[in-house]
């Protein structure tokens, strides 16, 4: 089976499925502060082409103007239900439309805000921008308490684009140039690992 095939296969699946975890997480988000259910935001995808990612909405509505777009440790722009929602990384879910879409695959490097792609090496940039923006990767798995550390900077944003950013370079470079339907399945059976049963 493709990679493409699978991503569909899976995606459609899990929107069937979840379907019912979708309508009690936007009811939530809905009493919980007034605002859309859905966040959506610019990021640049395969070749650079930039699309709308689709997120459950995790903060106040009117977050983008009140500060950075780094989310940095305890947020006070975070909503109460949006703090569960990102403990569990359930704001991703809403991705799988963008899978069934095509502007991003289940597994693949995770896609950057046009700023801070701007900042790729050339040859890294070229790289990584060559496949869908995924999900999930190794990046995701190994930085998941990246809010965490970047409080723990007294400059978040030089701490991310020196220090956290290449290092997700390399991640994603080293998925393109490896990259398998089986290593897609390990790096999914990891993820789930993580966030549900404290693996690593």
């Amino acid at each position: 089976m493709g990679k493409r095939l699978f991503d569909l296969v899976v995606a459609a699946a899990g929107l069937l499925l979840l379907w019912p975890l979708f309508a009690l997480i936007a009811l939530a988000i809905r009493l919980d502060s007034p605002g859309p259910v859905f966040f959506r935001q610019e990021r640049v995808g395969r070749h650079g082409v930039p699309f709308r990612i689709h997120k459950f909405r995790t903060m106040v509505a009117d977050a983008p103007v009140r500060g950075r777009e780094l989310t940095v440790g305890d947020d006070p722009r975070i909503t109460r239900v949006g703090a569960v929602l990102r403990r569990y990384k359930l704001d991703e879910l809403p991705q799988l439309i963008d899978v069934l879409q095509g502007t991003m695959s289940l597994v693949g490097p995770r896609p950057e805000v046009p700023r801070y792609v701007q900042l790729y090496p050339p040859a890294l940039r070229e790289k990584v921008l060559s496949v869908r923006p995924g999900i999930t990767d190794l990046a995701s798995i190994e930085y998941r308490r990246e809010s965490e550390l970047l409080a723990r900077s007294d400059d978040p944003e030089r701490t991310y684009v020196q220090e956290v950013l290449p290092h997700k370079l390399q991640y994603a470079a080293q998925y393109v140039e490896h990259a398998t339907l089986w290593t897609d399945l390990r790096l999914l059976a990891r993820t789930l690992r993580v966030l549900w049963g404290g693996g690593t």
